[in-house]
């Protein structure tokens, strides 16, 4: 339906259920129109290398799968393609421009930054595809897609494709289409789900939700599934859960760096990762075959997210199945969804890991446990003793040192003087071998500090250096103090 009208260089909105091949819509009648190289007509352009064909697409992993596509049509033509996005170095990229591209595919923050940089040159398209274009109005790119078509000439070939139209997006073609035929691969009525996806809903809690995908991963129609959930963090979390349960799986979100991201979906591809665990950015529009299950570990925002998010199987005519998990807070959200699509789903069933309806809706044996392989023994008692032993003489010995530190700054003075003789007496005067009463009598070899001062300067100047602050002994420790007790006044009784 669409290829006789965008042949001629008219512009279109296509409409029509995920997975029916949108993409090839748009990429056979820009790689027939574009001019390759080695045309005979190629030296005859305004401007020959400069790219003629622009699409804009919102996921760094959409734009790799529309590029792969597009690179298949154009493979016999020799049409240039040049994929740009963000995450990656910007000098291939650069190269690539400088040397001649035919068709540009890229997202619009790095498409953005390059005509900024006056390396991508726009001025010369003369057709330019939105893809999932809902997308791009949910991510918050439209001032930047708004940007780069006013970059493009007026009199350009302009082609919308999405799954669901919203008002902005209506808004947008009016502003910038020029009569616009809008094609839908269906009636009006039809649903914008695929009617070979099988749906289930299931009330299920958020820690029991691990064991329910470990289950479903073992039922006897399972080929691969995607796991959709909210934040990235939930993300990662459960691809780690998973394959600590033995299971092949591998995450896809913002926060991986982009050759990780490129390595998930490549080995996803491959049959090598059976889960992919993925936000819904990450995974919008992802067209992998044999897709035989999607879960929906989060409740979905809204209806059309629902609806992409189950258009990950299904896809091509083939079946598949569409799980959603609904927690207790999110079951006022699901409701809403379910009024929008017209779906018979509007009190979910509370569905265990162990329920016997979950076993039966979705073919799994009634043996399987969510785990493929046993769980790390816990350490042996010994040497959970043993650990406690070290543990207990590193806190001992802490401790120690601790009071040895306590005490020198308690001690002050000289830290060389460690040799010297700790023995005290209660009033503070050091003890004298061989004395049998060492409070009568001060040591010969120390010198004796009363509590009275010093009145001889000369005998003060020959003796001990004197200290700031003097301790003051108590009576009866020594001869001098004992007199100088004698001769105070009696106290009143």
């Amino acid at each position: 339906m669409t290829l006789p009208i965008a042949l001629m260089g008219n512009d279109l909105i296509g409409q029509a259920r995920t997975g029916t091949g949108k993409t090839l819509a748009f990429a056979i009648p820009l790689v027939q129109r574009s001019i390759a190289p080695h045309d005979p007509e190629f030296e005859m352009l305004s401007a020959p290398g400069k790219p003629q064909a622009l699409i804009i697409a919102p996921t760094r992993e959409l734009a790799l799968q529309v590029s792969a596509d597009v690179s298949a049509a154009s493979s016999k033509r020799g049409t240039r393609v040049l994929t740009v996005y963000g995450g990656v170095p910007y000098e291939p990229q650069l190269e690539a421009l400088e040397t001649g591209v035919e068709i540009v595919i890229g997202t619009p923050g790095r498409l953005l930054d390059l005509a900024k940089r006056r390396a991508l040159d726009l001025s010369h398209v003369k057709a330019l595809v939105l893809d999932e274009a809902d997308e791009m109005l949910d991510l918050g790119f439209l001032p930047d897609v708004e940007a780069l078509i006013s970059r493009t000439p007026e009199l350009r070939q302009t082609m919308l494709f999405s799954a669901t139209m919203p008002g902005a997006i209506v808004s947008l073609a009016r502003v910038h289409m020029r009569h616009p035929v809008n094609i839908r691969a269906e009636s009006s009525a039809d649903s914008a789900m695929v009617p070979a996806t099988a749906q289930f809903v299931y009330q299920a809690h958020d820690l029991d939700k691990p064991e329910i995908v470990a289950r479903i991963m073992q039922a006897d129609d399972f080929g691969r599934v995607v796991v959709f959930t909210r934040t990235k963090r939930a993300a990662q979390r459960l691809a780690d859960d998973l394959a600590e349960r033995g299971f092949n799986a591998a995450p896809l979100h913002g926060d991986m760096a982009q050759v990780a991201r490129e390595k998930a979906m490549a080995r996803f591809r491959e049959g090598k990762v059976d889960a992919l665990v993925a936000t819904d950015v990450a995974a919008r529009g992802i067209d992998v075959a044999d897709v035989t299950h999607v879960v929906n570990y989060s409740c979905p925002e809204d209806s059309s997210t629902y609806v992409h998010r189950i258009g990950r199987t299904g896809r091509a005519g083939k079946s598949g199945n569409a799980i959603t998990l609904v927690d207790w807070a999110d079951v006022a959200r699901w409701k809403t969804i379910n009024r929008d699509l017209d779906l018979p789903f509007d009190e979910p069933l509370e569905t265990y890991s162990t329920s016997e309806h979950f076993f039966h809706d979705l073919g799994i044996p009634s043996d399987v446990t969510g785990r493929l392989v046993p769980a790390a023994p816990a350490a042996p008692k010994a040497e959970r003793s043993r650990g406690s032993e070290r543990g207990g003489d590193r806190r001992e010995g802490d401790r120690r040192e601790g009071d040895r530190r306590e005490g020198d700054r308690r001690e002050g003075g000289d830290r060389s003087s460690r040799n010297r003789n700790r023995r005290r007496t209660r009033g503070g005067q050091p003890v004298v071998e061989g004395a049998e009463d060492s409070s009568s009598a001060p040591s010969a070899e120390t010198p004796s500090t009363s509590a009275a001062p010093v009145e001889d300067g000369a005998a003060a100047a020959e003796g001990a250096p004197r200290r700031r602050r003097r301790r003051r002994r108590p009576s009866g420790s020594s001869g001098e103090s004992a007199a100088s007790t004698d001769s105070a006044p009696a106290p009143a009784e």
